[in-house]
Order: C-alpha cells, then sequence, then structure tokens
C-alpha cells in the first residue's frame, strides 16, 4: 500500500510524450502499464465519440468528421506502442495481454462504426457532399469515413449488429490465441542439432548464432536452428548434409501441425468461417468480396484473373530451373529426384555454375552498416535529398534497437526512424514496418516509423555480414519508411502508409530496386576488412543474375497467394474444413500444386492472412510488385537515379497517403494505367 504522503506513480503511456516528437518514454514504460492504459484509452475515446454522436447541432464536417479525428489519441498511443512491443520484444505479459484485450478493442471500435446516431450524422454528410465546400483533402476523408461506416455494418438491423459484434471479438479472440501458438510454435519447432559434421557448408557466423540459441535454451555443446516464418528455411542453401536439410525443412512445415497445444488447425478454421458468416450478414458472397471493395483491385474476380496471368509463366520457367536443378542433383544421387528441402541448395549450386556466382562471393562486400548508411541512406540522399543522423538520446526498448533522425533537404525535421534489426525468439517472423506516431497537420504530429528485421546476429566484435536477400529486405523496409516519413496529410486516417493493402507494397517494393542500382551498389558493396569495391567482374554476375530462379520465388507467392483466396472465398455455412485437404485441393485448382516448390506458407503458419490484416489480401504483394516494375520503368525511361525524378515520385505517390483514388494516383505518375510487362520482363518471365 502506497504511504501517506508518497507520490503515486503516473502511467507514462496516458499523456503525450514531452520527449522531442513525442517519442516513446521507452524508459518509463513497464508491461503492466498497458492494461490501465488501454481501459482508459477507450474509455476517453468513448466520452470522445458518444459526445460526437449526441451533439445537439446539425451535422457539419468539423463536429463530426474532424472531431472524429482529434478523437482517441490515448488510445491510439497506447496501441502503437503496445503493438511495436507485443510483435519485436514480447514476453508471457505482453501475450496474454494481446489476447485479453483484442476482443476489448473489437468490441470497442464496433461500438463506433455501428452507433446508428453517429453514422447518421456520417451519412448526412455524405447525402450532401456535392453542395459542400471541402478542399479534395476532405471530401477524400468524407467518401473513405463513410465507406468505412457502410462496410462495417451500420447499415444493418440491431440483432444483426449484434450477431455482427459477437463474431468481431471471436475473431479478435482467435487472431491473438493464433499468433501466441505461432510464436511458441517456432520457438519449439527449432531444430536441435548435435553433432557438428551436420552443420557442414554453414557459415561461421550462422554456427555461433546457433550455438547461442543452445546455450540460452540450457542446450550447451549443442546447436539450434531457429526458424523464420516462412515454408523454405534460408540455411537450406547451405547445409551440405542432405538428412540435416530434410529435417529443418520438416520442422518448418510442421511446426504449428503436430497435435499439441500449438496445433493452430481449429483455430483457422474457425476463423475462416467467421468471416464467411460476417460477408453474409454484410450482403456479400464472401469476405474476399467484403474485402476488396475498397482496394485497388476491387474484386475477387479481378484478383483471380491477375494470378491466373502470372501463373503460367512461372510454372513454365519453373520447369526449366527444376530440368537445371535435377541434373546437377543426378550427378551426385544417381535414381533419386530432387526434393523440396533439396531446391534451395541446388539451386545455389547451380547459379554458381551458370553465373559462377555464390552467396559465399558476396557476403564480405555486404556489411550491414555499409549497406545501411551508404547504400539505403545514400539511394534516399540521392534521390529524395535525405540526411539521416543517428541518435543515442533517445530511450528504447532493447539495447539492439537504433534511433535516427531524418532531414528533408531544406534542413527540416522529418520525422524518426527505429531500427531492430537483429533475430530474438522473442520477436515475430519476418521483416516489417510499423507507425509509433502517424503524421498529421490537424494533430500537430510528426511521424516516428520502424523498421523491424530479422537479421543474425553477429558474435561480438565481428560485423553483420548480409546476403543479397538481406540486402533487398533492408531496402524494402526502408520503402514502407519512407512512405510514413514523407506523409503530408492533415488528417491522420489518410496519412502515410493509410492505405490499401494491393497499393502499400508499392513503396517498398520500388525502393528495392535501388539496392541494385549501379551507382548505388559502387557506393555500398565494399569489402568490410579492406574497404576495396566489389571487383566489377563480381558485381556484372550479381546484375546478370538477377532473373535466376525466378520461376521458382514468384510460383511459391502465387501458390500463397491462391491458398489465401480460396479461404477467403468460402461462402457462409462451410463446416468441418481439414486444412490440408482445403489446401491441396485449392493448389490443384490453380494448377499450382508441385511437390518441390511448396507455398510460401501453409495455411497452418500463415501469419499475414490470419493475424497481419493481409487476410484475402496476399495477392497484394504481387499486384504491388506489378506497380513497382512499372514505376521503375518510368524511372529508366526519364533518367533513372535524379532528384528530379525522386521528388516526382514522392510528390505524386510518396507524400499522397491515401488522398486520391489509388488508380487516378499512378496514372497521374506514370501517364496510364499499370501493365504487368515490365513486372514479367524483370522477372525473366516475359515471352521471347
Amino acid at each position: 500500500m502506497t504511504s501517506p504522503g508518497t507520490p503515486t506513480r503516473s502511467n507514462p503511456l496516458l499523456t503525450p510524450g514531452t520527449l522531442p516528437f513525442q517519442a516513446p518514454p521507452f524508459d518509463l514504460i513497464v508491461d503492466t502499464d498497458f492494461r490501465e492504459a488501454f481501459d482508459e484509452g477507450m474509455r476517453l475515446h468513448r466520452d470522445q465519440v458518444n459526445s460526437i454522436a449526441n451533439e445537439s447541432a446539425a451535422a457539419t464536417f468539423d463536429n463530426t468528421l474532424v472531431a472524429l479525428e482529434r478523437s482517441g489519441q490515448t488510445l491510439m498511443r497506447v496501441s502503437s506502442i503496445f503493438n511495436v512491443l507485443a510483435s519485436a520484444n514480447t514476453n508471457d505479459t505482453l501475450q496474454q495481454l494481446q489476447q485479453d484485450v483484442a476482443p476489448k478493442l473489437a468490441a470497442h471500435y464496433d461500438a463506433i462504426l455501428l452507433n446508428p446516431k453517429l453514422f447518421a450524422r456520417v451519412e448526412a454528410l455524405y447525402g450532401a457532399r456535392a453542395s459542400q465546400d471541402l478542399d479534395p483533402e476532405s471530401r477524400r476523408l468524407l467518401d473513405v469515413q463513410h465507406q468505412r461506416f457502410v462496410l462495417a455494418g451500420a447499415r444493418l438491423s440491431d440483432d444483426d449488429k449484434a450477431a455482427l459484434m459477437r463474431l468481431n471479438e471471436e475473431e479478435a479472440t482467435l487472431s491473438a490465441e493464433f499468433l501466441a501458438k505461432l510464436l511458441a510454435a517456432t520457438k519449439d519447432g527449432a531444430l536441435v542439432v548435435e553433432d557438428a559434421t551436420e552443420l557442414d557448408g554453414m557459415a561461421a557466423a550462422d554456427i555461433t548464432d546457433a550455438a547461442a540459441a543452445a546455450t540460452s535454451r540450457q542446450l550447451d555443446g549443442r546447436w539450434i536452428l531457429t526458424l523464420v516464418n516462412t515454408t523454405q528455411q534460408p540455411l537450406l542453401r547451405a547445409l551440405k548434409d542432405r538428412a540435416t536439410r530434410e529435417r529443418l525443412f520438416k520442422a518448418s512445415l510442421s511446426r504449428t501441425s503436430r497435435g499439441d497445444a500449438n496445433d493452430t488447425g481449429a483455430t483457422i478454421v474457425r476463423l475462416a468461417e467467421i468471416r464467411a458468416t460476417r460477408a453474409r450478414l454484410l450482403g456479400q458472397p464472401s469476405h474476399a468480396a467484403w474485402r476488396l471493395q475498397n482496394q485497388m483491385a476491387r474484386s475477387p474476380q479481378r484478383v483471380e484473373q491477375f494470378l491466373t496471368e502470372l501463373a503460367p509463366a512461372a510454372v513454365a520457367k519453373v520447369s526449366h530451373e527444376q530440368s537445371d536443378i535435377q541434373q546437377l542433383f543426378e550427378t551426385q544421387r544417381t535414381g533419386s529426384s530432387v526434393e523440396a528441402w533439396d531446391w534451395h541448395f541446388y539451386a545455389e549450386r547451380v547459379r554458381q555454375a551458370q553465373y559462377h556466382l555464390s552467396t559465399a562471393d558476396l557476403t564480405p562486400y555486404l556489411e550491414l552498416e555499409r549497406v545501411l548508411r551508404d547504400g539505403v541512406f545514400y539511394a534516399a540522399g540521392q534521390l529524395y535529398g535525405l540526411t539521416v543522423i543517428e541518435r543515442t538520446d533517445f530511450p528504447v526498448y532493447h539495447d539492439e534497437v537504433r534511433v535516427f533522425e531524418v532531414l528533408d533537404a531544406s534542413g527540416g525535421h522529418l520525422g524518426l526512424f527505429y531500427a531492430d534489426f537483429f533475430r530474438r525468439d522473442n520477436k515475430n517472423g519476418g521483416a516489417w514496418m510499423d507507425n509509433l506516431l502517424p503524421q498529421s497537420t490537424l494533430l500537430g504530429t510528426q511521424p516516428i516509423v520502424c523498421n523491424i528485421l530479422n537479421l543474425t546476429k553477429p558474435a561480438a566484435g565481428q560485423p553483420a555480414l548480409l546476403s543479397l536477400d538481406e540486402v533487398l529486405t533492408l531496402f524494402h523496409e526502408f520503402g514502407h519508411a519512407l512512405h510514413g516519413l514523407f506523409a503530408d496529410q492533415r488528417y491522420a486516417s489518410l496519412s502515410g502508409t493509410a492505405v490499401a493493402r494491393d497499393f502499400v507494397e508499392l513503396p517498398a517494393l520500388f525502393n528495392e530496386y535501388w539496392a541494385l542500382d549501379a551507382t548505388v551498389f559502387a557506393h555500398f558493396a565494399k569489402h568490410h576488412v579492406t574497404g576495396d569495391p566489389m571487383p566489377a567482374a563480381l558485381a556484372s554476375k550479381v546484375k546478370r543474375a538477377a532473373k535466376f530462379n525466378q520461376g521458382y520465388s514468384l510460383t511459391e507467392i502465387l501458390a500463397a497467394a491462391a491458398i489465401d483466396l480460396q479461404w477467403h472465398s468460402l461462402p457462409d455455412g462451410s463446416r468441418s474444413l481439414d486444412v490440408d485437404e482445403f489446401e491441396q485441393n485449392a493448389l490443384r485448382q490453380a494448377h499450382l500444386d508441385l511437390a518441390a516448390i511448396p507455398p510460401r506458407y501453409q495455411s497452418r503458419y500463415f501469419l499475414h492472412i490470419w493475424a497481419n490484416g493481409y487476410d484475402a489480401g496476399y495477392y497484394a504483394y504481387l499486384w504491388a510488385e506489378m506497380l513497382s516494375h512499372d514505376a521503375f520503368a518510368w524511372f529508366t525511361e526519364h533518367g533513372g537515379l535524379t532528384r528530379e525524378n525522386g521528388q516526382r515520385f514522392r510528390d505524386l505517390i510518396l507524400s499522397r497517403g491515401n488522398t486520391r483514388d489509388y488508380d487516378e494516383m499512378f496514372r497521374d505518375f506514370r501517364g496510364r494505367g499499370p501493365a504487368i510487362g515490365p513486372m514479367l520482363e524483370c522477372r525473366g518471365l516475359a515471352a521471347n
């Protein structure tokens, strides 16, 4: 009990940050702050919204939509900070809270979007939109928010609203449950190796990392090969022992299907059922039909057509790639066929034979710090005039996190960039960008964004050397960061990365191009010991090998997208589904059931679609890739890496948020609608 006169500790989440740029006070926040902060944030938001809904004066843009934009700032702050910690530095307390608060948040936002008085005000404004004198961004806000209410069920009867709210709460609970199971299963499914000979082929840094992982679990003298979130594991490229490759691959495949407490099968079947039932309540034939209404693609039929356009070329390319791999495979294993766990190992050797290029040749020239500063940041400077300065005076949530201040060409502050690069077993797999604070001139906030990756942490005193894929990931995630940093909107609801799923990946995929731009590549690809630039002959091989194995990489993504679309095209009433059988049927229907090329994610550990908001939207990566290839083709046609070109892309795409229709936005930049040809050409799939 607190003694009389002892000051009570205030919750640092309940007031705007006093640090520069309202940066989160991570040094003051403790895990137990979040439960109180969520409750108080929801209470404040609820009171603010009820005040708007019950306003006696007739609805105006200011007293309704602007007021809504101003509401909920405490809850937004709490949620943003919590989401980063729960995904990048979680623990039992945060995981339990995540499961507890998910249904409460679902109910909270349902209560807002299904509030009949509030919707009546929004509906009145929308009905009179033609006569209102609104600037373009305000008009867009009205359109977007009205659609948001309608898609959420604002026009349903009271009984259907009640049913909808129950479904939404259950979905939120199950999504949080899926996330907890996946994290635990990924950790528990790691492969324990007891014989050092089984590690033959692995880089020294990876072996050191595996030994450290074993030691952290009191398994001294052994090695743990941790799993990443994709089906294929990066170490399969290097491991020479076929039996070890098979064990690692099968550990990846089976992590959430072992019949134990972390089996996700029943969870995802119920999630699919909930989404199908909700779609019927909302007047749509499927979850995909409901979900895609506000996306650039608009409909499941358009998505299916798009995927169908890509599949034949991808599968044809795979056939040639597999033939090359099988031919090499048979020189070592007569009478045997290449399996899924062999593909990356032998593909790497085919690449060496065809291009005289191996990952081991490249990594000495791809040191993290140099790639970051002389590659990622340098390209942003050349294109957009940015300066990036590291700051050590901001508190962080883990000692591996770094903070950078980003300055515009004029020297003005754009925002803060947090970077969390290295793998931890309490971090979700993959790589992503998140917002700690969105930009809004109405609220007077500047963006604080973070990139979270899962690179192998080097041994003390050693440099972090990257693969070419990891370099591309670094550029990719900073593309998302730029999208957030360049936000220039009045309203947070339309700001920065608050765009459709099939548009939000455009800036990230586009930014990958600069990793292999001749000027940028030469600036960062230098030996980590000598500082010598990568030899011209080796750099040339990198460019020539860029289209290698592209049939495989496209096919595994197409397969995952097909699985997602099938799960979310189910009609209401689908019951007693067998997860594995359903998945195989989906792949057969898409003509993508190829034994040696498994989907990038199988249903049971498909984080994107069951807990990360990409439900009926995994195709978005490919759709946005089409946009990015076409956008880069414009750069190629107009002189490439120049400040003028970068400024145009910033002005027309990166700084616009969701202030315009996506087709119109892209047409303004490209001069026409998107074409699939540049994508096929860049992947080496175009017809000769």
